[in-house]
């Protein structure tokens, strides 16, 4: 039986570097697979730094409401690397995984592919040799010079929300990461943009001028809101009076407004109720989701009784921490009760920015780490919330600051576990 695991081992091992900008490498690869690039679907291109997969996730419900097959390449993973890979709905199987990466691995050779732009080549190829109608495809760092930009000609190009992040790679300015997310724009394909700073959106705006893409964004082409428990979408052709997503927060309005503009943009004439279909029907785990049974649910449930909760959010930097307290904000205001954090963070990230957003709202945080290189320990994470004006408590494990969290006395907690996609792929894995 195919081992994927003991694949992709094999592959990091001939391809250790994960990240390396640039599209020469990735054009020799697919050179060498017969350029599986041209021969995919309509590309839906999607760029952005908060609420890319969301948004993706959206797309594809949307587009399969509609009776469409779609593909959808995204990452990272939570639990199994296959979920990067979707083929006409499905991740992809264990054998095809292993069998597109090893032929991808032995047709490109010893080139110093990096693992990310290996294993997008071997996607590219896996969407070349299965039909469908659509793939919805996310980009992996930044947008200019990322691996996924060798589509010559999407159907359309979305780009979420721009914040600060990934400066290392992608600059040190708003204007300067916005420059980047706006290099996956093309000539004559839509550039749909979701809200964005002024600064930012004056970037994409006239990268998208000198490229020949329509535009068509927020507060200009578009608009979306929620009144009276539904989600309004407007444009210049009228009102669309919607089902409103199953994903929490004020920032999913807008995600997946982005969504049914992207759709609209590409020249998908859906009605209401598909479009509905697809906004309810979208699913997105470990953002603001709601641990509802495993071990961590049920030794909460021991300690705490069955209104017990745990939530679980892979948001990592201050917009993403922003959108996610002013959903625990709303809770707190419906159903009071104290919030505790268990957090993790990378140590590239701006911890003290993600926990400022939560001064005043949290009652305690207790760092602790994801397995994974460049994970912040505990101690600089208790550090940084401390800094912000949140109490912290490192921690050896989400085991141990669970126990800690429900050991606090007074009313019973909110758990929210937060900082880190990674750290969220644990406890999905781990929680079962």
């Amino acid at each position: 039986m195919a081992d994927p695991e003991a694949a992709l081992r094999r592959l990091a091992e001939r391809r250790p570097v994960l990240i390396d900008l640039g599209l020469e490498r990735m054009r020799a690869a697919l050179k060498a697979l017969n350029n599986p690039q041209f021969r995919l679907p309509p590309v839906i291109h999607v760029a952005g730094t908060n609420g890319k997969g969301s948004t993706c996730a959206y797309l594809r419900a949307i587009l399969e409401a509609s009776g469409a097959s779609v593909h959808a390449f995204t990452s990272p993973h939570l639990v199994r690397f296959n979920e990067r890979i979707v083929i006409n709905g499905e991740p992809v199987a264990d054998d095809y995984l292993v069998d597109i990466l090893e032929r991808c691995d032995r047709a490109v050779g010893p080139k110093s592919l990096t693992f990310f732009e290996a294993t997008t080549a071997a996607a590219f190829l896996s969407f070349a040799e299965n039909p469908a109608d659509y793939l919805v495809l996310e980009v992996g760092l930044g947008g200019r010079l990322d691996a996924t930009n060798v589509i010559e000609r999407p159907l359309a190009a979305a780009i979420t929300p721009i914040a600060l992040d990934h400066q290392q790679f992608l600059g040190e300015t708003l204007a300067e990461i916005a420059a980047e997310k706006a290099g996956i724009l093309r000539e004559g394909a839509p550039a749909v943009v979701g809200p964005q700073t002024p600064e930012a959106m004056q970037v994409v705006a006239a990268h998208a001028a000198r490229t020949g893409a329509p535009l068509f964004a927020f507060g200009a082409g578009w608009n979306v809101f929620s009144e009276h428990g539904r989600l309004i979408y407007q444009d210049d052709d009228g009102l669309r009076d919607l089902d409103p997503p199953r994903l929490l927060g004020a920032h999913q309005v807008f995600n997946a407004g982005l969504a049914v503009a992207t759709v609209k943009a590409a020249g998908l004439a859906l009605d209401d109720r598909t479009i509905s279909r697809g906004l309810v029907n979208a699913r997105w785990p470990a953002r603001l989701q709601r641990l509802r049974y495993g071990p961590l649910v049920d030794e909460a449930q021991d300690a705490l009784g069955p209104d017990a909760e745990i939530w679980l959010d892979g948001g990592h930097n201050p917009h993403a921490a922003r959108a996610v307290a002013a959903v625990m904000a709303d809770l707190q205001e419906k159903s009071p009760r104290p919030l505790v954090l268990i957090a993790g963070m990378q140590a590239t990230k701006d911890r003290e920015g993600y926990f400022a957003a939560f001064a005043g709202l949290a009652s305690m945080v207790f760092a602790t780490a994801a397995d994974h290189d460049g994970a912040a320990s505990p101690e600089e994470v208790a550090a940084a919330a401390r800094k912000a004006g949140v109490a912290a408590i490192p921690s050896r494990s989400v085991a141990e600051a669970l126990s800690l969290a429900l050991a606090e006395d007074g009313p019973a907690p909110r758990i929210l576990i937060c900082g880190s996609l990674y750290l969220a792929g644990e406890v999905l894995r781990e929680n079962g």
